[in-house]
């Protein structure tokens, strides 16, 4: 699934940070995701990503744990994930030469990590457009730099450092509040050709003029999530078109087993608010939850 994809890097972002740095995390003065949310102005990630993620993680643990990869199983990442408060992250498309960028916030012990990297003979130390520094390993190809709040990570397509620390990416209007109180949100940029190619796979050969596309998900008991999914487009017309469309497309959902995602889409009815258009999807599975983070990520 296209989810394995995007989140091998992530797995191995987490190995790199364990492996080099030796992360025995303190749980002493960790942010509060909200404070964070509250300081944020500008994201601490580059321009030309495809995705942008926010995870409340400790909220977010159940989300966290659906994704298939080995190195989340491990006592020492569990032992990070327990110490980390919030992290945002961005992933990119091949052509940009970079794979994936992280920012993750809470209690480091960034001595003991700028030591190990230090004596290590696959590390080598740069300097950020910031001005300060990071290390880069050309045989994972993955760029560090820990600080005693903050961990920044970035991954590049090939043997050439990424900065880290490199970022002033526009946070969308609307979306820190669409996110806030939800563990895992996302936007994905430039959202068009991949809501109308899952539209085409559901029967709805239209295209809208979609500006922004918002995700945020929830767990339920017993292993049951929720997400919500908005759509902001140009205006309030075209908004009331698209909730119209979607309303007539709803009913001709089958209950063919190929077609289950689009079943919980149009479980409930889409709701439309000036430009918005919002989505919430019946209750879900890991399994299905974890086929639609497939169509949007």
């Amino acid at each position: 699934m296209k989810i394995i994809q995007t989140t091998i890097p992530f797995s191995l972002c987490l190995r790199v940070i364990i492996i080099t740095t030796a992360l025995f995390i303190s749980c002493q003065s960790v942010p509060r995701a909200s404070d964070v949310l509250d300081e944020i102005q500008v994201l601490p990630l580059a321009d030309g990503a495809s995705l942008y993620i926010f995870a409340n993680v400790q909220e977010a643990r159940a989300i966290i744990d659906l994704l298939p990869i080995e190195e989340l199983g491990g006592n020492q990442t569990r032992q990070m994930l327990d110490n980390t408060t919030f992290a945002v992250a961005a992933l990119f498309p091949p052509e940009s030469g970079q794979r994936f960028q992280i920012v993750i916030w809470g209690n480091y012990p960034n001595f003991r990590a700028e030591t190990g990297l230090r004596f290590s003979r696959s590390w080598r130390r740069h300097r950020s457009v910031t001005g300060q520094p990071y290390w880069f390993s050309s045989e994972s190809g993955v760029s560090i730099a820990i600080g005693s709040r903050q961990a920044f990570v970035s991954a590049s397509a090939n043997d050439q450092p990424s900065d880290p620390l490199a970022g002033g990416t526009e946070i969308p209007e609307g979306f820190i509040d669409f996110s806030r109180g939800a563990p895992l949100s996302s936007w994905l940029v430039n959202p068009g050709d991949m809501l109308s190619r899952s539209l085409n796979e559901m029967g709805v050969p239209i295209r809208f003029p979609v500006r922004h596309l918002f995700f945020n998900v929830f767990p339920l008991e017993e292993d049951q999530y929720e997400a919500v999914i908005r759509f902001e487009l140009e205006n309030v017309s075209h908004a009331r078109g698209m909730a119209a469309i979607l309303n007539i497309a709803g009913g001709f959902v089958s209950d063919d087993p190929g077609t289950v995602i689009a079943a919980l889409l149009f479980a409930n009815s889409p709701v439309q608010n000036e430009n918005n258009v919002d989505i919430r999807t019946a209750p879900m599975s890991g399994y299905e939850i974890m086929r639609l983070f497939g169509m949007f990520f």
